[in-house]
């Protein structure tokens, strides 16, 4: 499944919300073993591990858009809507605090 997120802070700074929310939820959601691996400036492969079933992803943060390419098993398609839209309201969330000039 692919899913990209329009932003407007410009691809560094987007970067660096990426990183702050990435390392915000390794801690927060420890428990579900999330994992981020920078493979490039601006590319990541992710994952997390839910009922012992693995979710694998990748992310590219780009200059006007975070694009994202997950691998959703079989048993979570159902809850797809859901998630997209959980991921546009976080991501959104993280936009909005680098806007506010937290990540300078």
């Amino acid at each position: 499944m692919e899913h990209i997120v329009v932003h407007d802070v410009g691809r560094d700074l987007a970067k660096k919300a990426t990183v702050a929310a990435m390392d915000h939820y390794a801690t927060k959601y420890g428990q579900y073993a999330p994992r981020t691996m920078w493979t490039g400036d601006y590319a990541a492969d992710v994952g997390v591990r839910i009922k012992g079933i693995s979710l694998d992803g990748k992310i590219d943060v780009r200059d006007r858009e975070i694009w994202m390419s997950l691998d959703i098993p079989f048993i979570f398609r159902p809850f797809r809507a859901r998630a997209l839209a959980i991921i546009d309201r976080e991501i959104g969330s993280w936009i909005a605090r680098a806007k506010a000039g937290e990540f300078n």
